[in-house]
């Protein structure tokens, strides 16, 4: 049965993956991103990819107009993520603020935005980090990413809580290192051991499946340890 899917970050990466795998598997899919061209130019039936600055809190209304070809949303996963590696003090103010305008503020304003086309069958899924977890490996330089992805996971956990009468499933991965883009950028000449696709493939079978027994849970999905 076709679904309808709401997906950020998906100009590369584990979001563009994910977004192939829905297409391929039937469903609908609006991508928000703030360059889909690449996901255009793929002309694959029931995808609408959008050009969109999810940190644009006071435009939402503007995607609108991409939602009316959902009856409601089945899938939400707030993949979009910003990543900045920098020693504490060198870490300005407005560093912090635009992760976490990213990591958590974004996310809750969309989820926010879209829940009132969500039903008892519908799950989010935020994307968040090992890093952001109490208790495991951390690594230098990376105070406003990793506390920022600690904030997602409570969030995820309240808003399980608040919305579990209504049915609504809510949980975060957290993910351990994945060859993508952002991971380069941060920390060049690293190698991650799982790749985007290898890591859509498995969160994709999360959201459409896993989520079922699971509720108000931050899962770390990582291939080493701790």
């Amino acid at each position: 049965m076709s679904k309808n899917i709401v997906i950020t970050g998906t100009s590369s990466g584990i979001g563009l993956e994910l977004t192939k795998f829905f297409i391929k598997n039937k469903h609908h899919v609006l991508a928000i991103s703030r360059n889909n061209s690449d996901l255009r130019n793929l002309n694959l039936k029931g995808l609408y990819a959008v050009d969109f600055d999810i940190t644009n809190f006071q435009k939402y209304d503007l995607l609108n107009k991409h939602l009316n070809n959902f009856e409601n949303v089945d899938v939400l996963i707030n993949n979009a993520g910003l990543l900045i590696n920098k020693p504490f003090v060198e870490t300005s103010l407005e560093d912090f603020q635009k992760v976490y305008s990213t990591n958590v503020f974004s996310v809750a304003m969309l989820t926010k935005f879209l829940i009132k086309r969500m039903n008892n069958k519908s799950n989010v899924v935020n994307i968040s980090s090992v890093g952001g977890v109490e208790g495991t490996l951390k690594f230098s330089g990376l105070s406003a990413y990793s506390s920022s992805k600690g904030a997602l996971n409570i969030l995820t956990e309240m808003l399980a809580e608040e919305y579990k009468e209504y049915g609504i499933h809510f949980n975060s991965l957290a993910l351990g290192s994945v060859q993508t883009k952002m991971l380069k950028k941060a920390f060049p000449g690293f190698q991650a051991t799982t790749s985007a696709k290898d890591m859509a493939k498995y969160i994709y079978n999360f959201a459409m499946q896993g989520y079922k027994l699971i509720n108000g849970k931050v899962i770390s999905i990582s291939s080493t340890t701790p």
